[in-house]
């Protein structure tokens, strides 16, 4: 590609302490190591591995959530949302202020996120739940709302790890069109899947941790 990477990672590594004890050294879990990769403005980046390959690592590392233990981050400008199952939501707060607050920590005024809550609760399909307290939902309804606030606000790169193989038939189809029309629309995407064939239908390019 001849356009400048927006995000680029330089000789990143990532490790993970192992449990231990007072008797017996310290040992750490190599989870990334010496990965050097590219990430272009507009492409569909797929990630494909073994569990425990660290694809889930990798994304955490590309958003800012994980600091690598060695090599560099070049982030362009871009701001980066993480799409994940284990969306970090306070469990106390409602689905509405659980939308709000995730909107703010990716860097949106309160008043830009709240004219998008009707967007994001129709989308969710949460129906009244989307006042109730997250700890009151099911997995996939914490998905549905994880989804539907991260591609609602339209992130210059979206980080999907594995959300499109989750929830009902249905809602997994609404999700894949709408990842269809975010590349045609060119916003910078990388997904993480288990599905080989996923990756093949919706990414132009594909790495294999």
């Amino acid at each position: 590609m001849t356009q400048q990477p927006i995000i680029s990672l330089r000789d990143v590594g990532v490790r993970y302490k192992r449990a231990g004890s007072i008797f017996r050294k310290t040992q750490y879990y190599q989870a990334l190591k010496s990965i050097n990769l590219d990430i272009y403005p507009g492409e569909t980046l797929g990630i494909l591995g073994r569990n425990g390959a660290g694809k889930s690592t990798l994304l955490k590392v590309i958003s800012g959530i994980l600091k690598p233990d060695s090599g560099e981050i070049i982030n362009r400008g871009a701001s980066v949302s993480l799409l994940a199952l284990q969306a970090g939501f306070d469990p106390n707060l409602s689905g509405r202020d659980n939308a709000v607050l995730s909107g703010m920590l990716q860097g949106y005024s309160r008043k830009e996120i709240e004219s998008k809550l009707e967007e994001i609760q129709d989308f969710s399909e949460l129906g009244d739940f989307f006042y109730e307290p997250v700890r009151t939902y099911s997995s996939g309804m914490r998905t549905r709302l994880g989804f539907s606030v991260s591609t609602t606000i339209s992130p210059d790169v979206l980080l999907i790890d594995e959300v499109l193989s989750v929830g009902d038939k249905e809602f997994r189809k609404k999700a894949e069109q709408v990842i269809i029309q975010k590349i045609q629309s060119q916003q910078t995407i990388i997904l993480v899947s288990h599905s080989e064939q996923q990756i093949i239908r919706l990414c132009e390019r594909s790495i294999i941790l």
